[in-house]
């Protein structure tokens, strides 16, 4: 399983452990991913994403999952959310 945000695209970055000493040693930063269950208004219908906790913030802020894939970029989105992007469009077209 990547350590990729699903709906951010936010990934691991690299930086140096410092010791006291000043030693440098290479070592990775994580995002904050959880599992999370994101309920879509339009499909009426919950999807389970792996998503970094500042994601869930964004998606809270924006007014849920629907709001915040509107407005998300395609490239920044993973194959699965990007699904779900086009199906909810195609909902509201539709409707």
């Amino acid at each position: 399983m990547s350590r990729r945000c699903e709906l951010t695209g936010k990934g691991p970055m690299t930086g140096n452990n410092v010791s006291h000493a000043n030693n440098k040693t290479k070592r990775r930063f994580l995002p904050n991913l959880n599992d999370q269950t994101l309920h879509s208004e339009v499909l009426d219908r919950s999807f389970k994403l792996r998503i970094s906790a500042s994601a869930l913030r964004s998606v809270d802020h924006r007014g849920g999952l629907d709001a915040f894939l509107a407005k998300a970029k395609d490239e920044e989105l993973s194959a699965n959310a990007l699904k779900i992007k086009k199906d909810i469009a195609k909902a509201q077209a539709s409707a």
